[in-house]
């Protein structure tokens, strides 16, 4: 007798076959770009599975966090935090008692101190995994997306982000960043990246996207995305397209709520499927599910990481991928809304998941998939088909014929001259000017000399690097101005907003960082301040780049998509006159009185 459950779930995927035009005839998949890998090399990795038990099986389909900056002596705070949330001390225990099939990095973790002991926290990995009764190479992967997403900082070369490579429009940029962090990644033991965002940023309002997208252009999204790809791949890194089905346009964080998404099938097809079509052409190594609902395509309410339709129905079977497909993080709200942390991963793994990322709770989690694998509820064929999807991405990633990396490599590719250069060259082309009324800008060194630089002072995303404003103002000074920084935050008060005129006073021009601007922002009134001055005001977006639209009087105003050093010193260098503008807004900027509107249009930009 069918339960209620997996009637809803094959209805929905009847549904969603029929308004994809998926029929029997059409539901054959794609060709794949991946060469099939050597009959030796499958029986060999078969022959493996076939050693491990059930509960060696269900661990090795988990990816998990752990922390500390050692995997066999972490600090005393790191040991303790291990206990308490996974029962271990560390990383070597971590796969002793679990065996694990990835483990994944973070700042917070204190995984990534610098790329040093980064190497060496991945070898002391691997070292554990090559003691277990059955060997197998842990996968290990971070988010390295770069902008405002990267775990890893200097002196690892940073990025610009995605939606700042959407403004430069190269496809060549795009891959030549992939390929640059991808062998820097290599070099400290990371096979596997998560990264790029296939997501199309069509929602301004988007609070968990945003500037991690490329832009909103579905095609220009996709062609940006495969490039990256190729780039990370062709450096050994696997890549992975997020968020599958397409977390573009929500206004909710499936952080901390279960977004829903209400474009038609049609609509999906046009505007959320091209990247991700585009990176499975490229050879794609990993997917990841996105903790959303789409009604169109699964209308049980189910987000689609639990999603037998959205997974297996469309990303499997009509999209023609048969790569390695993981979970978001399973601690995040989006996906524990409906289910218990022990039925979660069950259904992920039914649903056509490989990977289970980073549960709350690895002993419920492994203990739930080990019951489901024993009774049946998950047949031991359909998992051997998973862990043989994962064995081969390590295969083809290295790890079975040698897991481990050395300083040296490190020394040799980390954050070299000619990646930092080649950086800095990406990211002059991606800084956009919006509005240069009156040709305030570039700024000039003889009548505009003395400089002021306020505004918002958010932390670096790797944790190195910044303030922003004393990193704007160092590289106003490099170019010839005499700049000084003052950080007003992201909600400056009335004395501080006070501060920053009188400061304007005993200068002749004023750079304004400004960050996520909305309708009541005090950024707004401190903005309306420095212009009553009538000094000239420049203001530079950096982070989503709609600010402009709230921010009225303002003649000149820039994006700089992110406010890393790269970005920061690239958009400085335009501001001073060093390079000219050249990027292009790859989304466009609603008015804020008309939100059907636009301000500015996909692909405005001006030049000098």
């Amino acid at each position: 007798m069918h339960s209620r459950r997996t009637v809803l779930t094959t209805a929905a995927a009847a549904a969603a076959a029929a308004a994809l035009g998926l029929g029997e005839a059409h539901a054959a998949p794609a060709p794949s770009p991946v060469p099939s890998p050597p009959r030796a090399t499958l029986d060999r990795l078969r022959r493996l599975i076939a050693r491990m038990s059930p509960e060696e099986k269900a661990g090795q389909l988990f990816v998990m966090r752990v922390y500390g900056h050692s995997a066999t002596d972490p600090d005393p705070a790191d040991a303790a935090a291990n206990r308490k949330e996974i029962g271990v001390s560390n990383a070597a225990e971590l796969i002793a008692e679990y065996q694990v099939g990835g483990i994944i990095y973070f700042g917070w973790a204190h995984n990534t101190r610098d790329p040093h002991q980064v190497a060496d926290l991945s070898n002391g990995i691997q070292e554990a995994a090559a003691a277990l009764r059955v060997p197998v190479p842990v996968l290990i992967s971070t988010d390295q997306e770069h902008g405002i997403v990267a775990r890893i900082g200097a002196p690892a070369t940073l990025l610009p982000g995605a939606m700042a490579l959407g403004a430069g429009g190269s496809v060549e940029d795009a891959r030549t960043a992939g390929r640059i962090s991808g062998q820097e990644l290599f070099a400290m033991g990371v096979r596997q990246d998560y990264a790029p965002d296939a997501d199309v940023n069509v929602n301004p309002a988007n609070p968990v996207i945003g500037v991690r997208s490329f832009g909103a252009d579905p095609q220009a999204v996709a062609r940006m995305v495969a490039a990256q790809v190729r780039g990370y791949q062709g450096a050994g890194v696997a890549a992975c397209a997020k968020h599958f089905p397409g977390h573009g346009d929500t206004d909710t964080d499936s952080h901390v709520g279960l977004p829903y998404i209400h474009h038609s099938a049609q609509e999906w097809e046009r505007l959320d499927a091209p990247p991700f079509k585009a990176a499975i052409a490229a050879g794609i190594d990993s997917v990841m599910t996105a903790h959303i609902v789409v009604p169109a395509l699964d209308p049980s309410g189910d987000p689609a990481t639990l999603s037998h339709p959205i997974v297996t129905g469309i990303l499997r079977r009509r999209l023609g991928y048969d790569g390695v497909v993981v979970t978001d993080s399973l601690g995040m709200e989006g996906v524990r809304v409906k289910y218990g942390d022990d039925r979660v991963p069950v259904l992920a793994l039914k649903a056509g998941v490989d990977q289970l990322l980073n549960p709350p709770d690895l002993s419920v989690a492994h203990a739930a998939v080990v019951r489901a694998l024993r009774d049946g509820e998950l047949s031991e064929r359909e998992v051997d088909a998973k862990l043989l999807r994962i064995l081969l991405l390590k295969e083809r990633r290295g790890l079975f014929a040698d897991p481990y990396t050395s300083r040296e490599r490190v020394d040799r590719v980390v954050g070299v001259r000619a990646h930092r250069a080649a950086a800095d060259r990406i990211a002059d082309r991606t800084t956009t000017l919006l509005r240069n009324e009156g040709g305030v800008l570039p700024l000039s060194r003889r009548r505009t000399g003395r400089l002021l630089v306020v505004g918002v002072d958010p932390a670096a995303p790797s944790g190195t690097g910044g303030p922003p404003t004393e990193v704007l103002a160092e590289e106003l000074t490099r170019s010839g101005f005499t700049a000084t920084a003052l950080s007003t935050g992201m909600a400056p008060s009335p004395g501080l907003i006070a501060r920053a005129r009188a400061a304007l006073a005993e200068r002749d021009a004023v750079v304004v960082a400004t960050y996520d601007v909305t309708a009541s922002s005090a950024q707004r009134a401190l903005v309306r301040e420095l212009l009553a001055t009538g000094k000239p005001v420049v203001q530079l977006a950096v982070r989503n780049p709609y600010d402009i639209a709230l921010l009225d009087g303002v003649a000149a105003a820039l994006a700089s998509y992110s406010w890393t050093d790269v970005e920061l010193r690239a958009a400085a260098r335009v501001i001073a006159g060093r390079r000219d503008p050249v990027g292009r807004l790859p989304v466009a900027i609603m008015r804020a009185d008309a939100p059907r509107t636009a301000l500015y249009q996909i692909g405005h930009g001006l030049r000098y």
